[in-house]
């Protein structure tokens, strides 16, 4: 989901820093609705059309409604990198006689790469930690983590639980390092 997120995020924040201004009101809504909308009305309406297709309880319809509630951080993260591309620099790029893709490659995505890992590191956490949504979609084959300790919790208190959560925290805040190391190596790189 993650993968997703991110692929999704991108092409969306780059997208969106074209359109015209009231394309991109609109689109930046609807990108960020499922950050705005409460997660139980989000995961019954992801529940009812994972119904009408066929993917109640399967690890593609999780991974999708996982994807689609991690998408909103991705475009505020690729979103604000590429507040800090100088137009003149794609333009100079377009000028020396590189293609789109030549300019995306060498120019923007050098640039936005502290965007897209911080992107892909809150989208993680977010799908990593959904459980209202996990137990809306997730079938006997395919409950997260959270969603165990959540059922474990509900039955009893064991320690598993605790250890459970602690290496949830810890992979969180291992993420967020690796996150601020990037950031810093590409801040370096600039300097």
């Amino acid at each position: 989901s993650t993968i997703l997120a991110v692929l999704i995020g991108t092409l969306a924040a780059v997208g969106l820093r074209r359109a015209g201004r009231r394309a991109r009101a609109t689109l930046t809504g609807l990108f960020l609705a499922p950050m705005m909308v409460p997660v139980v009305v989000t995961a019954v309406a992801m529940y009812r059309s994972a119904l009408d297709v066929g993917l109640n309880g399967t690890l593609l319809g999780l991974c999708l409604a996982h994807a689609i509630l991690a998408i909103p951080f991705v475009v505020i993260n690729v979103g604000v990198s590429l507040r800090g591309v100088n137009e003149s620099w794609l333009r100079a790029a377009d000028g020396l006689g590189a293609g789109p893709w030549t300019v995306f490659r060498t120019v923007t995505l050098p640039n936005i790469l502290p965007g897209i890992v911080g992107g892909a590191v809150f989208s993680f956490i977010s799908s990593f930690d959904e459980v209202v949504v996990a137990i809306f979609l997730a079938g006997y084959s395919s409950k997260t983590l959270p969603v165990k300790i959540w059922e474990s919790i509900r039955l009893e208190f064991t320690p598993t639980v605790a250890v459970a959560a602690t290496a949830m925290i810890a992979l969180a805040v291992l993420l967020f390092i690796v996150a601020q190391a990037t950031m810093r190596k590409n801040a370096a790189g600039r300097a």
